[in-house]
């Protein structure tokens, strides 16, 4: 049976993408299990991918803001003892509570812009930005209560609630900066090879007055 040009191609192009399906992914090095879990444009819709995204910045928002409220060793009782009631029990320890409200305040905030960026222009988006805003401030109501004023500087944890938006601020400019770079890119000046012979006509030839 005789088939035309363009159900030959038809076939040879089903029969490609059959033999790439029965071939097994390549399992490069240790991390192969790793790569056969990563995001595939092909297979992962946007929607998975903003799904998946959502339901990890809320666990991390979760885990973070408990973690905040209600840090590590609890908060003492009472009073006394160089020590006042409703303050941090880690904060006794300055250098570790350090690192701990820092990173800490870092990751919230990382998973606090991950969820705002993916919610844009979604219905009741303004309804969750509220509800956002209200939770940043009560986060950082009970640092300030629970923490010690001789224990932590706040500006250094206000910088790192305000680092992710920055760095994420920076790389949306430099992204635009590039995109507009190359749709316009620069016209170079065309390079005359004739060489104006000083008579204003341009034509480039010495001609002998006769």
């Amino acid at each position: 049976m005789a088939y035309s040009p363009k159900d030959q191609q038809s076939i040879s192009q089903k029969e490609t993408k059959m033999a790439n399906a029965s071939v097994p992914p390549k399992r490069n090095g240790r991390f192969w299990f790793a790569r056969s879990l990563q995001y595939d444009k092909e297979k992962d819709t946007p929607s998975d991918a903003r799904n998946v995204l959502l339901i990890v910045a809320a666990l991390i928002t979760a885990v973070t803001f408990q973690a905040g409220v209600n840090p590590p060793g609890g908060v003492w009782q009472d009073g006394g003892h160089g020590h006042n009631a409703g303050r941090a029990i880690y904060a006794s320890h300055k250098k570790s509570f350090y690192v701990f409200l820092i990173a800490n305040t870092l990751a919230l905030s990382s998973a606090i812009l991950v969820i705002i960026s993916l919610t844009y222009r979604f219905p009741f988006h303004f309804e969750i930005w509220v509800a956002t805003v209200s939770m940043i401030i009560t986060y950082g109501s009970s640092i300030f209560a629970i923490t010690p004023n001789e224990s932590v500087k706040f500006r250094y944890i206000l910088s790192a609630a305000a680092l992710p938006f920055l760095i994420r601020f920076v790389v949306e400019m430099l992204i635009r900066y590039k995109s507009k770079t190359s749709n316009n890119p620069t016209i170079e000046p065309h390079s005359t090879t004739d060489e104006d012979d000083g008579d204003g006509d341009g034509d480039g030839d010495n001609q002998e007055n006769v």
